[in-house]
């Protein structure tokens, strides 16, 4: 089994989840997490810079060998799923700036992937990520959940080629 080292993240401005984990799908290893937090009063770009430098500096710390990255499920506030898509692709763009091979997964992937049924709810997923990896402190927000999730999911697909 491949071992790696993997930057999770679940995108967003307002909040977006980061997570490094170490090891392969059946042996995942939290290492670090955060949510980062920008001001809803904020200009977008201003938002969208904070959530950059984050990432950027979370990438030269780290050193991961891969970006797992959430895919963008359609919201009802159109502005919201904009807003979402120009953070992903400022993600997109520091991935590839970093030179660090980038895999996204659907939601319904990643609940299959931690729990083993595609339609869990968010407290099933949460306590099958507590079962899988050691959380220090609880955590304050579902972006930070969501980025460990996907990062176990490219873990557990580590083994098919990028």
């Amino acid at each position: 089994m491949n071992t790696m080292k993997v930057l999770g993240i679940d995108p967003g401005y307002g909040r977006c989840g980061l997570a490094i984990l170490e090891g392969d799908g059946s042996h995942p290893r939290l290492t670090y997490s955060t949510c980062v937090e920008t001001k809803s009063t904020d200009e977008f770009s201003r938002r969208l810079l904070e959530v950059g430098d984050a990432i950027v500096q979370t990438i030269l710390k780290h050193k991961p060998e891969l970006i797992a990255l959430e895919e963008l499920y359609f919201s009802n506030n159109q502005k919201t799923a904009l807003n979402v898509a120009e953070a992903r692709g400022m993600i997109l763009y520091i991935a590839a700036k970093h030179n660090i091979p980038l895999r996204e997964f659907n939601p319904m992937t990643v609940k299959v992937a931690i729990t083993g049924y595609g339609r869990a709810n968010k407290t099933d997923v949460t306590k099958m990520i507590e079962r899988l990896v050691h959380i220090e402190t609880p955590l304050q927000y579902d972006d930070e959940y969501d980025a460990i999730a996907v990062g176990i999911t490219a873990l557990a697909h580590a083994r098919n080629p990028i």
